[in-house]
């Protein structure tokens, strides 16, 4: 039923939303498991963007193709934001920042804002060939549920040891 979406991500977020998983799990099993729970991952995905939207096979053979036309282009994009905010703080935090380097960042958060919604911009026209307007609004905030979910995985994630145990508090405590 869903062969074409075996062999590529339906979403960025997917693979945003498997590496919060992949965060907690212990590093022995991660590196062992990790595929194929992001295989799972990116099939249960594609499950529910189909399911939502009402989307047909070919229509979702066609959002793979659109996601892997701009999956690489926002990711790119993603990281030079984050290593502009990552080098904003440095300066921020810096007892005598730099005003130059600042401004020049501040200018580039700019252009990055400017790059991301003409990517975004993009992407709808190329979904516009092949879906409805509502499936294009569903498919929107779809991505932001995902994208949220994956966002608060990786807070829950990020005070776990290795171990799979719970940083502060008196003591440690197992986390399932």
């Amino acid at each position: 039923m869903i062969t074409a979406v075996k062999r590529s991500t339906a979403f960025v977020v997917a693979a945003m939303f498997a590496s919060a998983v992949a965060i907690g799990a212990q590093p022995a099993r991660a590196s062992a498991q990790r595929p194929v729970l992001e295989q799972q991952l990116r099939q249960r995905v594609a499950a529910v963007t189909k399911q939502r939207l009402g989307l047909s096979d070919d229509q979702m053979t066609q959002l793979e193709q659109s996601n892997a036309r701009f999956a690489p282009q926002m990711q790119q994009l993603l990281a030079s934001e984050r290593e502009t905010r990552r080098q904003l703080r440095v300066e921020l935090t810096s007892p005598n920042p730099n005003q130059q380097h600042v401004g020049a960042l501040i200018d580039q958060t700019i252009s990055l804002q400017k790059q991301r919604v003409s990517i975004v911009e993009a992407e709808q026209k190329d979904l516009a060939r092949f879906m409805t307007p509502v499936q294009r609004a569903r498919y929107v905030a779809l991505q932001t549920e995902f994208r949220r979910r994956a966002q608060e995985m990786a807070r829950q994630n990020a005070g776990k040891n290795p171990d799979g145990f719970k940083r502060g508090g008196t003591g440690l405590r197992k986390i399932r």
